[in-house]
């Protein structure tokens, strides 16, 4: 079991990144803003006292110089740990100063976080306290809105879906609307869009569809592991380069993925804001 003292150090962690990226919030500069968050980060892993090693990161050893996949990071005093890492999700909104980039960390026991290739993945999530199942990333958009809007006792106009806004994503944003439900469309940050699920009074957003990248959507589902709800994803391979490096990395292209399957065990995930949201 991962303790609480390592829970208060994980969010340490997010802080540091996030601070270092604020500060260039709306400075239009990209790489300036990632590159430092993840200095911070790297630096503040190498504190704390785990056997870490990263299986989600900033690209393979050759493209990124630190937490790369692969990197081992803490102490090496400790409990074995599983580490995925985003230190600034959202770049581009962060150069620009929009909402909800955020520095975001989920650490599992070892074995516990799906090793997603940098590609594609399709997603569905809800929130917690609806029936298991109610959602299904193999059923129909429609079938899904109609099936959510039942369980949670509301007319389907009631809906509001949190899509990422992206021309490959017209079709299902016309499906959604054309059930009589409703569509936010989000520039960037698919994470923060699946935590909004699990409080849609709040957030209005009951439920989050489409494709984004498979590494967030590991992060997002250790997200939904600890505060409650329901994902599937899928990997979408577009050439057999990305099938092959998939599975060299223990992933399967055609599986439909739980949210068990993405994060299990004891998980501690971490999100802090870099800008509002």
């Amino acid at each position: 079991m991962l303790g609480r003292t390592l829970v208060l150090e994980v969010g340490r962690v997010t802080e540091g990144a996030a601070i270092a990226a604020a500060k260039l919030r709306g400075r239009g500069d990209v790489k300036a803003a990632d590159n430092v968050a993840v200095d911070a980060m790297r630096k503040e892993l190498g504190r704390i006292n785990i056997d870490g090693l990263v299986v989600i990161g900033e690209g393979e050893m050759d493209e990124a110089p630190m937490l790369y996949i692969g990197e081992k990071v803490g102490t090496g005093k400790g409990p074995a740990v599983d580490i995925a890492v985003d230190p600034l999700e959202g770049t581009t909104i962060c150069a620009k100063a929009m909402p909800n980039a955020l520095a975001v960390l989920a650490i599992a026991e070892r074995g516990g976080l799906l090793h997603a290739p940098d590609m594609y993945m399709d997603k569905i999530a809800v929130g917690p306290g609806l029936p298991e199942g109610v959602v299904d990333l193999d059923a129909s958009t429609e079938d899904n809105i109609h099936a959510l809007a039942k369980a949670k006792g509301v007319p389907v106009e009631e809906i509001t879906a949190c899509i990422l806004d992206r021309p490959r994503h017209a079709e299902l944003i016309a499906a959604v609307r054309g059930t009589g439900a409703a569509v936010q469309l989000i520039p960037a940050g698919d994470i923060a869009g699946v935590i909004w699920t699990t409080d849609p009074e709040q957030t209005n957003i009951d439920i989050y569809l489409g494709s984004g990248g498979a590494p967030e959507g590991v992060l997002a589902a250790a997200a939904l592991q600890c505060i409650g709800g329901q994902m599937q994803g899928r990997l979408l391979h577009s050439n057999d380069e990305e099938r092959i490096r998939a599975e060299k990395m223990g992933a399967d292209v055609q599986k439909k993925y739980s949210i068990d399957d993405m994060a299990s065990g004891d998980v501690i995930f971490s999100a802090t804001g870099v800008t509002d949201g």
